[in-house]
Order: C-alpha cells, then sequence, then structure tokens
C-alpha cells in the first residue's frame, strides 16, 4: 500500500471514531444495577443516570438485576454488545468476588471496562452499649483478653461488612466469631437487642442509632474520617494502614470502543462536579471519586488484589 493511501486510511478511521464518539448516545442507554431496589447501589445508580440523562439527551433506564451476589448483573453486560447501550454499576463486592466464588462464568478485571469511579463510602464500626469498650483500643484490648466470646454480625458471607470485619482480624490478631444474617435489617435487630455485639455497617444504616445512643461508634473504615461522623476517628489512627470502603463506578462490556468510554467518563466527572449531586453524596455519607478509566482501572486491581488475601484469611466461602 502506497504511503499516501495509508495515510487516507488513517484519517478515515480517525474521522470515524470522532464521528462515533459525537453521535453517542443515539438512543436509551441501560444501566444494570447489580441489586434490588432502595439500596445504596441503587440510589447512586439513579443519581448518576439522571445526570448523565440530561447532560447527554438520552434516557438511562436503570435495570436492578440481583442474584448471585452481584454476579448476575456483571455476566449480563460481560455478555452484552461492546456498543456503550449496556453499562453496569460496578462495586466493591465485584472485586471480592473475584475471590469467594469459584466457578465464575467471566473474569471481572479481564471482561469489564472500567470507565469511572463515583463514590465511595465508609462503613462504621459499631457496638452494643453492653460491650465494655467506648473507644477502638479499649475494644481490642478486651476482645484480646477474651478471644471468641464478641459475636461480630454481618448480612452474608462474603458481605462487604463481613470482610471489613475480617480485614481488622487479620490486622489485630483478636478473634470474635462471625454471625452472619439474611439481611441489614435482621443485623440492626440483633445488634440492638445485644445478641451480637459488633458490626462494620455503612453509615445509612447505622448513623439514626449512632446519634440516638443505641449503638456506640468507634471508627469508621475509611482513610479518612466522615464528613457525616467528622468526629469519630478512623481504625487506622489506631490500626496503620487498615483501609475498607464500599465503592462504586460504572463498567463497561471489554472492547467497548475508547472513544465512547473517555465520552462517558468524561461527562460522569461532571456530573460529580456539579455541586448538588456532590451535596446529595455528602448527605448518604459518600466521598465522590473523579478520575480516568486508568485511575478507576487501578482501583478494581487493587481491590482485587486486597480482598483476595482477606478471603483466603477468613475460609470464606460463596453458599
Amino acid at each position: 500500500m502506497r504511503r499516501r493511501e495509508f495515510i487516507t486510511l488513517l484519517g478515515c478511521a480517525s474521522v470515524s471514531r470522532i464521528a462515533r464518539a459525537e453521535s453517542y448516545p443515539s438512543r436509551p442507554v441501560r444501566l444494570i444495577v447489580p441489586f434490588g431496589s432502595a439500596g445504596g447501589t441503587d440510589i447512586v445508580a439513579r443519581l448518576i443516570g439522571q445526570h448523565l440523562s440530561e447532560r447527554l439527551g438520552q434516557s438511562f433506564i436503570i435495570e436492578n438485576r440481583p442474584g448471585a451476589g452481584g454476579n448476575l448483573a456483571i455476566e449480563t453486560v460481560v455478555r452484552s454488545p461492546p456498543d456503550g447501550y449496556t453499562l453496569v454499576l460496578a462495586g466493591a463486592p465485584s472485586a471480592i468476588n473475584a475471590t469467594l466464588y469459584d466457578n465464575l462464568n467471566f473474569n471481572f478485571i479481564r471482561d469489564i471496562a472500567p470507565v469511572a469511579a463515583i463514590v465511595r463510602f465508609p462503613n462504621v464500626m459499631v457496638v452494643n452499649p453492653s460491650v465494655p469498650a467506648k473507644n477502638l483500643p479499649e475494644f481490642t484490648a478486651y476482645a484480646k483478653a477474651n478471644p471468641g466470646k464478641l459475636n461480630m454480625a454481618s448480612p452474608g458471607v462474603g458481605s462487604t461488612p463481613h470482610l471489613n470485619g475480617e480485614l481488622f482480624k487479620m490486622m489485630t490478631g483478636v478473634n470474635m466469631v462471625h454471625v452472619p444474617y439474611r439481611s441489614v435489617a435482621a443485623v440492626m435487630t440483633d445488634m440492638l437487642s445485644g445478641r451480637v455485639h459488633v458490626y462494620f455497617g455503612t453509615t445509612a444504616s447505622s448513623i439514626e442509632y449512632i446519634r440516638a445512643g443505641t449503638l456506640c461508634a468507634l471508627a469508621v473504615t475509611t482513610a479518612m474520617r466522615s464528613e457525616t461522623l467528622p468526629d469519630i476517628p478512623t481504625i487506622a489512627e489506631f490500626v496503620p494502614g487498615y483501609e475498607a470502603s464500599a465503592w462504586y463506578g460504572v463498567g463497561a462490556p471489554r472492547n467497548t470502543p475508547a472513544e465512547i468510554v473517555d465520552k462517558l467518563n468524561t461527562e460522569i466527572n461532571a456530573s460529580l462536579g456539579d455541586p448538588k449531586l456532590k451535596a446529595r453524596l455528602v448527605d448518604l455519607g459518600g466521598i465522590a471519586l473523579m478520575g480516568s478509566p486508568a485511575d478507576f482501572t487501578r482501583l478494581i486491581t487493587e481491590e482485587t488484589v486486597k480482598w483476595a488475601k482477606v478471603v483466603k484469611f477468613s475460609g470464606a466461602k460463596a453458599e
């Protein structure tokens, strides 16, 4: 092929990519949510979907597809055409599931193209007031002096609260008995009654009880203090290097055109820069995350490696 023809072909391909990005989206986009309606994942999806609809002039339809710990939604997107019209709101559970499940039909890191991170939520370590500890050092000392006597609740094996607690056990050497429940509501019922003693729950599920004094907040799980609970220390202030959080971001099928991924990334970051959306995320206890697809790729990779170690330490397997 002569040089002039080669340059012409390159120019045509470039124009084609630009045109494709400019015309996207030309029809409604599905944003698959791995869990049911009204939960934190669903709320984040609807907030970002509304902003994207307004900015891009097409509906972003939220489709809740719960099942298999979030794996059903991920597999749906993996098997969808890589055209930008089927996206997923991915999160920390997918990084955990990579090790928790033995026979997944996909590889999360390989098969999902990271588009943009959206938000990070701290969990908060709460105890029933019957536990004789008013701060984290006292709790750690009591737990070490009474191995196996404290029960640690979670809404299921392999859930984010469960592994937040397992990470704490791994880094401190305390021995607590894990008690899995089928729902957060069931956890809170037994936490309030004192049947179980400690829970690494979301701020949303715990904050009303903390404010009422029916549960005692010892620490938040993120590296930095929460704007929602500014007076509560982080675990890392006493256990250096500890960090655990719930995070969400948008992913697409592998091989989605880079120009579409970049366009979505730009619009999501612009939405996160909107003061109203940022304030709403803070109201929910979250911290907006802004960055490139590469930044989100790095987060997913680091979290997958991190939680693999904790899953192996705990011996947890999907039920």
